[in-house]
């Protein structure tokens, strides 16, 4: 019985993989101009509204699954990224997103007023 057990948890840890770890997220700017703001999200959250208007939503296949990802950059730059991350024939469709927020404002925090005395 516990090796059933075992099996079943060890099924669970390969579905939960990440395929994109912290460390390659934070190279991914510099290198390919790209930034992922969701990555393997279901429908709802990659065509939410809360996004700027210059994303894209990147529909991709793994090993039969189904992913879907939310980025900023060029078309191209993301296709390359891809490519150069899991291969060819893995991207199914680049197409726009839903954002409605106006890219120069995205992520903009203003600064904190000082109280005078």
């Amino acid at each position: 019985m516990n090796k059933s057990l075992n099996i079943m948890e060890s099924k669970k840890k390969e579905e939960t993989i990440v395929n994109w770890s912290n460390e390659e997220k934070k190279s991914l700017p510099p290198q390919y101009g790209c930034e992922i703001l969701v990555y393997d999200g279901s429908v709802d959250d990659v065509k939410s509204t809360q996004y700027p208007t210059d994303a894209y939503i990147v529909f991709y296949e793994i090993d039969g699954k189904k992913h879907l990802d939310l980025c900023r950059g060029k078309r191209v730059n993301i296709f390359d990224m891809y490519y150069d991350k899991f291969g060819a024939g893995v991207i199914k469709k680049i197409d726009f997103g839903c954002g409605k927020i106006n890219p120069k404002s995205w992520g903009y925090k203003p600064a904190e007023r000082k109280r005078r005395k």
